[in-house]
């Protein structure tokens, strides 16, 4: 069974955000082994998805990287603001 990144990033952001609809979340890259997952927000709900010292974003990346192990992959997951 394949992991939907978009929905896994999307479903973790929704609820740390304040602007759920400017949330976007896209695979920009998919090869053989590797895949990148852009997520971006606004940039007043940057912090609360970074979160301190960048603890959020690095479960978030824990979670994906989990996933992406299933099926022997490496994801990259690059978080900016609009």
């Amino acid at each position: 069974m394949a992991v939907d990144f978009e929905k896994l990033v999307k479903n973790m952001i929704m609820p740390l955000v304040v602007n759920p609809d400017d949330v976007l979340v896209k695979i920009i890259s998919e090869d053989d082994d590797v895949i990148i997952i852009q997520l971006l927000v606004q940039e007043s709900d940057l912090g609360r998805v970074i979160g301190k010292g960048g603890r959020i974003a690095n479960a978030m990346r824990t979670i994906v990287y989990a996933g992406a192990s299933k099926e022997g992959k490496r994801v990259q997951l690059n978080i900016d603001a609009f």
